[in-house]
């Protein structure tokens, strides 16, 4: 499912929650999409920052370097 398919499915979830409630169902569908919007968004924003680089004052560019959160400098 595309991004734009999924969001308007998971809006028109959102918009029926207010008005007259979701059945279980629903519920367990709007969780599974909502779910699967994030896992992609995760997934082009983690694709994005691999493809930037950093200019330092000589000029020179330097990729941004993936640090996973349990090795982050203290």
């Amino acid at each position: 499912m595309e991004m734009d398919e999924l969001i308007k499915e998971i809006n028109a979830l959102a918009h029926k929650k207010k008005k007259e409630g979701l059945t279980a169902e629903e519920q367990i569908r709007q969780d599974h999409l909502r779910q699967q919007y994030l896992a992609i968004f995760r997934g082009n924003f983690k694709s994005q920052l691999e493809h930037t680089k950093i200019k330092t004052p000589d000029g020179k560019l330097h990729p941004l370097k993936y640090m996973p959160s349990d090795k982050k400098p203290h």
